[in-house]
């Protein structure tokens, strides 16, 4: 019998997801998906799984698993293995809304589209079409990556994340009236408790259309990142669950090197962003990319069992309310004998 993992308890909402559906959007479907495709990649790294594998997604609270059949990864930054039995209590990410569990070898689902992500809204995907529930077995994937192994960690620390969110302008800038950029970009905006995996709405102070007709638009493409402003002048940023097409104008659109961090606001965030140019965020994100690589590459065996993760991350943020930006969320995980 292959392995699997018992749902003990499933958590807040806990998605099996990976670089999304493939071709999705075209057809009409939205492309679903990691939130934070940076994290689904470092620790499908640190497994010596294909960067394309898939992840569990938790969000806000976390599960409760039980490994059966063999002995199978877990990764926290660390990777290491479970036995037969182990049950693995995950608890909360330290900070954020948001965290990835990558499994050796993945999960052993049927694709959809290439891909073996949840559209959980539209039930398709991923594990039955929804987020894990009690008592679902989740099948493992065949990988020796791990098996017999000690742990293994990243000798190279990420980069601290910090200042405004980085946006690009548009794409429908003529919509908007320059008080309504001079409002946008020089004062925070507060996250709501009206939030998904499609979208977190801000509570702002309202963005002038140029008149009352120019929030309705003839529907266009709408992406992962870009901003609506609906009639009420308040922003909605789009994330992983997107719609294809809106008839809300864009106020600016959040580069990619950026879109993870919005995976880790909860309500009572403060956001702030900062204008650049199209070559700026195409700069950044290459040099993103090669941070990353260098990160994968310093993957190395790790045979002490603390985790000082203030030393690897630095120390925790400052209030909430103060108007600094969240970071990064960071998964943290322990587990016990069954």
């Amino acid at each position: 019998m292959n392995p699997v993992f018992r749902v003990i308890e499933p958590g807040a909402r806990t998605l099996v997801q990976d670089q999304g559906f493939r071709n999705a959007r075209g057809i009409g479907l939205p492309a679903c998906g990691a939130l934070d495709r940076t994290a689904m990649r470092l620790v499908c790294a640190l497994l010596g799984n294909p960067a394309q594998s898939e992840v569990l997604e938790m969000a806000l609270s976390a599960p409760t698993l039980r490994a059966e059949g063999e002995t199978r990864a877990i990764a926290e930054w660390t990777a290491t293995c479970l036995n037969d039995g182990d049950e693995m209590h995950l608890a909360p990410p330290l900070r954020g809304a948001v965290a990835v569990l990558g499994i050796g070898g993945g999960v052993d689902l049927p694709f959809v589209l290439g891909s073996r992500s949840t559209g959980d809204k539209a039930g398709f995907g991923g594990f039955k079409g929804r987020s894990l529930a009690k008592g679902d077995l989740l099948p493992v994937g065949v990988s020796g990556a791990m098996a017999g192994q000690v742990d293994r960690r990243f000798s190279l620390p990420l980069r601290p994340e910090t200042g405004p969110i980085c946006v690009v302008a548009g794409p429908q800038t003529e919509i908007f009236t320059e008080a309504a950029y001079a409002t946008f970009f020089g004062t925070g905006h507060l996250v709501t408790p009206r939030m998904d995996r499609m979208g977190r709405r801000l509570d702002a102070q309202h963005f002038e259309h140029t008149g009352p007709g120019a929030a309705d638009i003839i529907s266009d493409g709408a992406a992962p990142g870009a901003i609506q402003v609906s009639g009420n002048g308040l922003p909605i940023i789009l994330l992983a669950d997107a719609q294809t097409t809106g008839g809300y104008p864009k106020i600016v659109t959040v580069t990619r090197v950026d879109l993870p961090r919005l995976a880790a606001c909860v309500p009572g965030d403060m956001l702030r962003f900062i204008g650049v140019t199209v070559a700026e965020a195409e700069a950044a994100a290459r040099a993103e990319d090669r941070h990353l690589v260098e990160v994968e590459a310093s993957i190395t065996e790790f045979a002490g069992t603390s985790r000082d993760l203030v030393a690897f991350f630095g120390p925790e943020p400052h209030n909430r309310h103060s108007g600094h930006d969240p970071p990064r969320p960071l998964p943290r995980t322990y587990f016990r004998p069954g």
